[in-house]
């Protein structure tokens, strides 16, 4: 597969150069989690701006699109520190032709070696597929589907302050009735600051079955139980969350139910 590959220091060999010296692991680790949050943006912005130049979007920039990370690697429960394919960094940026989702961010997976260069792909409903309609209207490989880029191993390691809120998820497509014919559904929390808590109310054919309260950490999933029975025959429930932390539904969420 064709990758894109660029570095945010001046030479690649500075990075490659050094050699065992920065072959390391845990908290010896080159690799930081303020290192990568420095280093994705800009990278990820001369990408972009290639991808913009393909299909004809003018007067964007580096600066304009001023884009910001968050990085976590492993979950809540590991150091973010460190090589590995388990990173995960949101990212925002303006660009007034590919509005933002409504939490504001793409979705960056990264697997990050241990001399500081890293392969990072994203969300393809914000950067579209491995091939594109350029403005000539030439099917052309998108430079930003998958790339490659480098940080300088000797840069800045100081906290970046970049924080986003994690995504509220109803990971169930249907509801499973319970032995005694109440609703259970399947949540999560995905990669974000502070977790995710609040309320989840559910219905059916305007009756309440419950609310039930939520609280888990980052990255993690769990599954809500509601105290009430459906009606019988019923074809579907709604569930409504109310979050205090997170960033939840922009609206109801209804699920045909198991069986209905």
């Amino acid at each position: 597969m064709r990758r894109i590959v660029i570095t945010s220091v001046a030479v690649l060999a500075v990075v490659l150069g050094i050699g065992s010296a920065v072959v390391a692991t845990g908290g010896d680790s080159i690799v930081t989690k303020a290192r990568v949050e420095r280093s994705l943006p800009q990278v990820f912005s001369n990408i972009y701006l290639q991808q913009a130049d393909l299909l004809g979007h003018t007067g964007l920039t580096a600066a304009s699109l001023d884009a910001t990370a968050m990085c976590d690697k492993g979950g809540p429960d590991h150091p973010d520190v460190g090589p590995g394919g388990d990173w995960i960094c949101l990212m925002s940026w303006t660009d007034p032709n590919v509005p933002m989702p409504p939490e504001g961010y793409g979705k960056f997976e990264l697997n990050i070696h241990s001399n500081g260069c890293y392969t990072a792909s994203g969300s393809s409903k914000l950067l579209g597929y491995q091939t594109i309609t350029d403005a000539k209207g030439d099917e052309v490989y998108n430079p930003a589907y998958e790339f490659d880029g480098c940080f300088d191993p000797n840069g800045d390691d100081a906290p970046t302050g970049h924080s986003f809120e994690s995504v509220l998820s109803v990971l169930s497509t249907s509801v499973k009735p319970d032995p005694h014919g109440a609703a259970t559904i399947q949540i999560g929390c995905g990669t974000g600051d502070g977790g995710c808590s609040g309320t989840v109310t559910a219905t059916a054919g305007g009756k309440a079955l419950g609310t039930v309260p939520f609280a888990m950490q980052e990255e993690r999933t769990g599954e809500l139980a509601f105290p009430t029975a459906f009606p019988a025959g019923t074809k579907e429930v709604t569930f409504t969350v109310e979050e205090d932390k997170g960033f939840g539904p922009t609206g109801p969420v209804t699920l045909p139910v198991l069986g209905g």
